[in-house]
C-alpha cells in the first residue's frame, strides 16, 4: 500500500507541474492589420498591438533575392508610433504603428501582385494575427503563408468578403522569428506599382564583357599600342643613329690612348644603359689610379685573410683638371687622408656614393648627351605611372561596386603598369649622345678583337693600363687583366705597375686574380650591391 500511495503522489506532482506549465509560459501579443493600396504602389499600413509586456521589437524584411543578379529591396517610410532603427521597430504594447511601404506590388500573368509579410520578425510569439487588404480595385485573387519565410504552408483562413473588394486573413500561434505573408492580386495597372531592384554585387556581373567595356578595352589597347610606337620612335631614333655612326674605332693617336669622344669610363657606364651604377664608380677608381691620381696597394696577407688594398694619394696629381663627379669621387675616398685601406670604405662611403651618382647624372647633360637628367626623366614617368595605376585601381572598385564596367577600370591599371615600366626607357639620347654611345660601341668592339696593331713598347704598359678601367665597365676584366700582366718592360717581367702594387712576393703573373677581387671587393665595399653590365 505504502509504494501505490507514493506512485500516486508523483503522478499527481507531475500533473500538476504540466498543469501549471501554460500559466508560466510567458504571453504572446495579438495583432491587427489593416493594408490599403495607392496609387503609384503605395502600400499604406495600419498595425494595431495588444498583449505582450514590455518594450517589443520587429526586424521588418526589406531585401530578398530576386533573381541570379538583383535583390528585390521594399522602403519603409513615414513611420509613426514607434521608432525605426535601421529595419528594426521598436514599441512598447499597447501601440498603434502606420508605416507605407514601396515596393511591394509585382505586374505579373496580366494582374498586379501585392505581396507584404504582414506580420515578421517579432522577437516574441504572436498569439493571434488578422489581416484585412484593400486596393485600388477588385480582388482577382489571394493566397497567404505562415511559418518561415520560405514557408509553402497556408495560413489559418483566408477569404475576400462577396463584393471584392477587401481580402481577409488570420494566423494564430505565430512563433518568434515566423512570418505571415499575405498575396492579393488586383487588376493590371491598378497602382501602377512596380517592384524595386538593385544589382547584387558579384565578380563575374562587375567585369562584365559589353559593347561598351569592349569598346573602351580596344581603346585603351589603342593608346597603349601608340605609346609603344611613339617610344619605339624615340628609342629608334636612337637606334639610327647609332647604327649609323657604328663601326670599329682605333682610340690610338701617335702611340697614346685617345677614348672615343673623349668618354671616360664612369661616363661610358652612364651613357650605355643611362643608370650611373656602382660598377661606374668602380671602375672610375680604377681610372683614376691609371691616370696618377692614386695608386693601388694590395696588402699582404695569411691564407685565410680577407684581401684588401691601400688607396694611396699621389702628391702633385692635378686635381682641378677632374671632372666634377671625378673629384667628388676623389673627395670622399680620402676625406683629407693620404691613404686609406679599402676596407675601411666598407659601409661609410656607402653616404657618399649618392652624391656621385648625382653628379654622374649632372655630367651626363652637361656633355650634351641627354636633353635631361636620365634618373629624373625615369622617375617623372614611373610615378606617373604608379599615380595612374592607384587612380586605375579607385576606378575599377568604383566601377565594379556600382557599374558593371569594372574592365574599363582594370585597363586604365594596364596602362598606368605599361608607363611605369616603360618609364625605365625613356630617357632618350641627343644626337651628339647617339654618336658618343655608337663610337663607345665601337671602341668596345676594337677591344675585344685581338687586333690591337702595332703598339711600340714604350707605350705598352699606359696604353694597355688605360684601357683596363673601360674593360670593367665592358665586363672585360680578366680579359685585359691578362694583357696588361703581359708587358715587359726592359725585356723582363714586371713586378709591379706604376699604379698598382703588389706585396712582396708577387708579380703580374697574379695580376689578372688580383684586379679580378679588386673589382669585386671595391664594388661590395662601396655599395651593398654589384652590377656588371652585359652589353
Amino acid at each position: 500500500m505504502t509504494g501505490i500511495r507514493h506512485t500516486l503522489a508523483a503522478l499527481g506532482a507531475v500533473a500538476l507541474a504540466l498543469t501549471a506549465t501554460p500559466a508560466l509560459a510567458e504571453a504572446g501579443i495579438t495583432t491587427e492589420v489593416t493594408m490599403t493600396l495607392g496609387k503609384g504602389g503605395t502600400l499604406h499600413v495600419v498595425e494595431k498591438i495588444s498583449g505582450g509586456s514590455g518594450e517589443l521589437q520587429r526586424t521588418f524584411l526589406t531585401r530578398t533575392r530576386y533573381d541570379d543578379t538583383s535583390d528585390r529591396v521594399y522602403r519603409i517610410a513615414n513611420l509613426k508610433g514607434g521608432t525605426l532603427a535601421g529595419d528594426v521597430l521598436t514599441v512598447k504594447s499597447p501601440a498603434t504603428v502606420e508605416y507605407d511601404v514601396q515596393g511591394a506590388v509585382t505586374p505579373t500573368g496580366g494582374v498586379e501582385e501585392l505581396r507584404w509579410f504582414a506580420v515578421n520578425g517579432w522577437n516574441t510569439a504572436v498569439d493571434k494575427a488578422t489581416v484585412k487588404v484593400s486596393g485600388p480595385g477588385q480582388v482577382q485573387n489571394l493566397s497567404c503563408f505562415a511559418g518561415e519565410l520560405t514557408s509553402a504552408i497556408g495560413c489559418t483562413a483566408a477569404a475576400m468578403d462577396h463584393t471584392a473588394t477587401h481580402a481577409d486573413f488570420e494566423q494564430a500561434g505565430i512563433a518568434p522569428g515566423q512570418a505571415l505573408t499575405v498575396v492579393v492580386g488586383f487588376p493590371a495597372g491598378a497602382s501602377g506599382g512596380e517592384p524595386i531592384l538593385e544589382k547584387r554585387f558579384s565578380l563575374a556581373a562587375a567585369f562584365t564583357l559589353s559593347p561598351v567595356t569592349g569598346g573602351a578595352l580596344a581603346g585603351l589597347l589603342v593608346l597603349l599600342l601608340g605609346g609603344v610606337a611613339l617610344l619605339y620612335w624615340t628609342r629608334g631614333r636612337d637606334a639610327r643613329i647609332v647604327g649609323h655612326e657604328r663601326g670599329a674605332v682605333d682610340p690610338v693617336q701617335n702611340g697614346h690612348f685617345s677614348p672615343p669622344d673623349g668618354v671616360r669610363p664612369g661616363q661610358i657606364g652612364t651613357l650605355v644603359d643611362e643608370q650611373a651604377d656602382v660598377v661606374d664608380v668602380t671602375a672610375t677608381i680604377v681610372d683614376l689610379a691609371v691616370r696618377g691620381y692614386l695608386r693601388i696597394d694590395e696588402q699582404p696577407r695569411q691564407t685565410y685573410d680577407a684581401p684588401d688594398w691601400m688607396l694611396v694619394r699621389l702628391p702633385n696629381a692635378p686635381v682641378n683638371a677632374l671632372l666634377p663627379y671625378e673629384r667628388a669621387l676623389y673627395e670622399a675616398i680620402f676625406e683629407g687622408r693620404d691613404a686609406v685601406l679599402l676596407s675601411q670604405l666598407s659601409g661609410s662611403f656607402a653616404t657618399h656614393l649618392g652624391k656621385v651618382r648625382d653628379a654622374l647624372y649632372t655630367d651626363v647633360v652637361t656633355q650634351g648627351w641627354f636633353a635631361r637628367r636620365p634618373d629624373a626623366e625615369r622617375t617623372r614617368w614611373t610615378t606617373i605611372g604608379v599615380v595612374l595605376i592607384g587612380v586605375g585601381v579607385l576606378a575599377t572598385g568604383a566601377l565594379a561596386w556600382f557599374t558593371t564596367y569594372g574592365l574599363i577600370g582594370l585597363g586604365v591599371i594596364v596602362a598606368g603598369g605599361a608607363l611605369a615600366v616603360g618609364g625605365q626607357y625613356m630617357p632618350a639620347k641627343t644626337a651628339k649622345g647617339s654618336a658618343a654611345l655608337a663610337h663607345t660601341l665601337g671602341f668596345r668592339e676594337y677591344l675585344f678583337s685581338g687586333d690591337l696593331g702595332e703598339v711600340p713598347e714604350q707605350h705598352r704598359v699606359e696604353l694597355f693600363s688605360r684601357y683596363l678601367p673601360y674593360a670593367v665597365i665592358f665586363d672585360g676584366v680578366e680579359h685585359w687583366s691578362r694583357v696588361v700582366a703581359s708587358v715587359t718592360g726592359n725585356g723582363s717581367p714586371s713586378d709591379n705597375l706604376y699604379w698598382y702594387h703588389g706585396p712582396a712576393e708577387w708579380d703580374l703573373s697574379k695580376f689578372a686574380g688580383s684586379m679580378r677581387t679588386f673589382t669585386t671587393t671595391t664594388s661590395g665595399a662601396i655599395s651593398a650591391t654589384r652590377q656588371f653590365r652585359t652589353l
